[in-house]
């Protein structure tokens, strides 16, 4: 066998392989499951993606489009299927969206034939990543996104960038119209669309930022109304999630996918962001606000959802969860579509009575050493009773 068939079947047959095996649901904390496998990396990407098929212009059967990672993906149920949008970069450093279904949300994720055609805004980005999508009551699905520019202020700084969000819309997930940025005092990243209608405008989650990186004076995660989608402006914005000196969120939070709707209020979540000898950790958080006023928190549990495990730890940028889909079934099951170190995409699924349960039930963050001991020290004597009691 010549190089190019020896080639092509062999990559041929260890992506089929890939896509064919079946994910396993590993033990939780009650809370819920992990699973063994990765749902999307670099090698499920199709190979025609990546390599000349024409036997004469690539003999070598060499790969000639390099994929770096593929993270942070939008999710939504479509036609049946479970469907995330990815955010695919390659080896260039540039971020595009691509979409990949499952049968059953959990392995044999498919790539579509092509990734979005989104189209460009009068300013052409240089890199657009990380889509939160949305299924609004007006019936459209809406992508938020990041839009990243060269920071022109800054001539000779080559790393000097800007974050604005972008906003297009579809209604078949390939065709998409492109809207205008969000208009913003600040920067903006992390803007997420509320699901329904508030005061008849569109409601989102923002998070305000002094720089491209560094939030400066952005208190955390930010609420804001606008009149008009097609030319979103904000011109008031609360926030409603702080940050807060010695926790998960100290440095930075934001808000993860769209909220999802409960009858005991709505289910967010996020991400919150601290310091350490290595750098950022990213982490994985929840709370809840009210059904009647979204932008009013009802429950914070203290500390993380979910932070690396594992192989998790590894990867483009260390140390780092982060998740901007989920899909909760009719039957109350929740599929959290999430990225660790900037790589690779996982699955972790529970249900929303479970969800809910952690929020309302687990104690919130004490802000101290002596109150997180006495919340420890109530929760051991209580068990220690009922053991004494029903053990005697």
């Amino acid at each position: 066998m010549n190089t190019f068939d020896y080639r092509k079947a062999l990559v041929e047959a260890e992506y089929e392989s890939l896509l064919r095996r079946p994910n396993v649901a590993l033990e939780g904390n009650g809370v819920y499951e992990r699973y063994k496998y990765p749902i999307v990396t670099s090698a499920t990407i199709p190979p025609f993606w990546k390599y000349d098929y024409n036997r004469a212009t690539n003999p070598c059967f060499m790969e000639r489009i390099g994929i770096n990672a593929t993270l942070n993906s939008g999710a939504i149920k479509w036609n049946g299927k479970y469907v995330i949008v990815v955010r695919v970069e390659g080896n260039d450093r540039k971020s595009f969206f691509a979409v990949a279904e499952s049968d059953n949300g959990i392995d044999g994720f498919r790539f579509w034939n092509h990734p979005i055609t989104m189209p460009e805004s009068d300013v052409p980005a240089t890199n657009i990543y990380d889509m939160r999508l949305t299924r609004h009551e007006d019936g459209w699905i809406y992508g938020l996104f990041c839009v990243e520019r060269h920071d022109d202020s800054k001539p000779d700084d080559l790393s000097a960038a800007t974050a604005t969000c972008g906003i297009a819309r579809t209604r078949d997930l390939v065709e998409w119209e492109r809207l205008p940025d969000l208009k913003s005092k600040s920067q903006q990243r992390n803007v997420v669309l509320h699901p329904e209608f508030v005061d008849g405008k569109y409601a989102l989650y923002t998070r305000p930022q002094d720089g491209f990186i560094d939030t400066g004076s952005g208190g955390g995660i930010g609420w804001a109304l606008v009149d008009d989608i097609t030319n979103a402006v904000v011109t008031e914005e609360r926030i409603i999630d702080e940050r807060i000196y010695h926790t998960i969120k100290e440095v930075k939070n934001g808000e993860g996918p769209a909220p999802i709707k409960t009858d005991k209020g709505w289910l967010h979540l996020a991400h919150g962001v601290r310091a350490c000898a290595s750098g950022l950790r990213y982490v994985l958080y929840i709370y809840m606000t009210s059904l009647e006023e979204p932008w009013k928190k009802i429950a914070s549990p203290g500390g993380y959802f979910m932070a690396p495990v594992g192989e998790e730890f590894v990867g483009d940028v260390m140390n780092v969860l982060f998740s901007n889909g989920w899909i909760a079934d009719e039957d109350g099951k929740v599929f959290i579509y999430y990225a660790s170190s900037d790589t690779r995409m996982h699955v972790a699924t529970s249900t929303i009575d479970r969800l809910v349960d952690y929020c309302l039930n687990t104690p919130e963050d004490g802000l101290r050493t002596g109150r997180s001991v006495e919340t420890l020290n109530s929760l051991i004597d209580r068990n220690l009773e009922f053991l004494k009691t029903h053990n005697s």
